[in-house]
């Protein structure tokens, strides 16, 4: 008696029949599911960056390939941070071209002082990176217009380090202020206080060693190195900085923005000075800006010298309604009515991490990034706008449309600055 031939079955098919295949089968649909890996390189480890490239390490899927800073020190110390995150330890450098000539990075994270955070980013778009920009995303508004435009131009992800954006509370608080639950704004003010010592006198000094001075300024027109510049009080002279408005200030300036939905002001006035200490810091200690939008309207305070803040709080943001108010404190919120009685609480916490990992999400095509590059121009901008008002002594009227300054040669020149050679960004 002839057997008809047995069916044939393939490898995959009998794999499937058994156990091993089952196992086999749920380890292919767990490896679909992994996320890509990305690879980034952290430029500037002083204080931020460090932070920044040991949280990244942290997330899945994430590798930190380099740590870069012109100092040596730092360096070193930052990626041996990292390596308690993730094995291997990162490289490090002090030159973060190196990091843009690497193919397998695929995103650099700028954590350097703010006359480097935008031609670093147009230079990393150029070579095909994707940005992780800490505000304030550029040292002068035409810097800001260029990082825009080299996002565009390149198709790449640029994410601006307003992390509030990505707070659970705070998206809320903005949502409850966009439906109405204090009816119209009439306004907004944001604020920032703290107890911040001298600067004092900036003698000429020898560079320290491990420093590399010429890359530490880099775009920036070449300077003697003195005391009291790095790797902090930089902030505090125009050269370099961009003051507590835009050290600060831009934090709560974009909450503002966010809330009351508006992009450019028609008209930007500024008061204050340096009044605390007599040194050679530029920059005020004591600063009110105000920036008129017509139907609405956003007031700064930042004081330097002195730790009381408004609405029991040192460093806050809120609206004012026709209804109510809104008060954002950290990453809670809460909301008082016109009796002054409080109707609405909710807690909520801040950090890094939601907003790092939708940059990487960005990145994987898998979400849109929520401070994109442009929306982070325009609440920087507001901060060049009152420093530029601040410096001239007058008030500035902008193209509502543009966001440029209208009628005012001397505060128009103010909207770029000399580079040093070979640095200027270009697009």
């Amino acid at each position: 008696m002839t057997h008809p031939a047995p069916h044939s079955i393939n490898r995959r098919e009998f794999l499937a029949a058994t156990g091993a295949g089952a196992i086999l089968a749920a380890a292919a649909r767990a490896a679909d599911q992994r996320p890509a890996r990305v690879v980034v390189g952290v430029m500037g480890t002083a204080g931020r960056g460090t932070e920044l490239a040991r949280e990244l390490a942290a997330l899945e899927g994430v590798f930190v390939k380099y740590i870069c800073d012109v100092d040596a020190q730092h360096a070193a110390k930052a990626a041996a941070a990292v390596a308690a995150v993730q094995t291997p330890a990162p490289r490090t450098t002090g030159d973060f071209r190196h990091i843009l000539d690497d193919r397998e990075v695929d995103a650099l994270v700028i954590a350097a002082p703010d006359h480097w955070h935008a031609p670093a980013a147009i230079l990393a778009c150029a070579a095909g990176k994707h940005v992780y920009v800490e505000k304030p995303c550029s040292h002068n508004p035409r810097e800001g217009e260029l990082l825009v435009a080299a996002a565009r131009k390149h198709n790449r992800v640029v994410q601006h380090g307003t992390q509030r954006r990505s707070w659970p509370a705070i998206q809320q608080a903005i949502g409850l202020v966009r439906d109405g639950a204090i009816g119209r704004p009439i306004m907004a003010r944001g604020w920032y206080n703290n107890v911040r010592p001298a600067t004092g006198r900036c003698t000429e000094a020898p560079v320290p060693e491990g420093l590399d001075w010429d890359m530490w300024q880099g775009p920036a027109p070449r300077r003697p190195y003195r005391e009291n510049i790095v790797h902090y009080k930089w902030h505090w002279f125009w050269h370099w900085g961009t003051g507590e408005l835009g050290n600060n200030g831009v934090h709560s300036l974009d909450v503002c923005r966010w809330g009351l939905g508006v992009e450019y002001p028609r008209r930007v006035t500024s008061g204050g000075g340096r009044y605390w200490f007599d040194d050679d810091q530029e920059t005020p200690d004591t600063h009110v800006v105000t920036f008129e939008f017509g139907s609405t309207f956003i007031v700064w305070e930042g004081r330097s010298c002195h730790p009381r803040g408004f609405e029991n709080s040192r460093y806050g943001v809120a609206f004012y309604g026709t209804e109510g108010t809104l008060i954002i404190d950290g990453g809670s919120f809460r909301i008082i009515d016109l009796k002054d009685n409080e109707v609405r609480k909710v807690a909520g916490s801040g950090g890094n991490t939601a907003h790092l990992q939708n940059f990487i999400d960005a990145v994987r095509g898998q979400a849109k990034p929520v401070a994109e590059i442009e929306e982070g121009h325009k609440s920087t901008l507001l901060c060049h706008l009152g420093n530029i008002a601040h410096r001239t002594g007058r008030t500035i009227n902008v193209d509502q449309k543009t966001g440029r300054i209208v009628g005012d040669p001397e505060a128009q020149s103010l909207w770029s600055r000399q580079y040093a050679p070979g640095w200027e960004p270009k697009v």
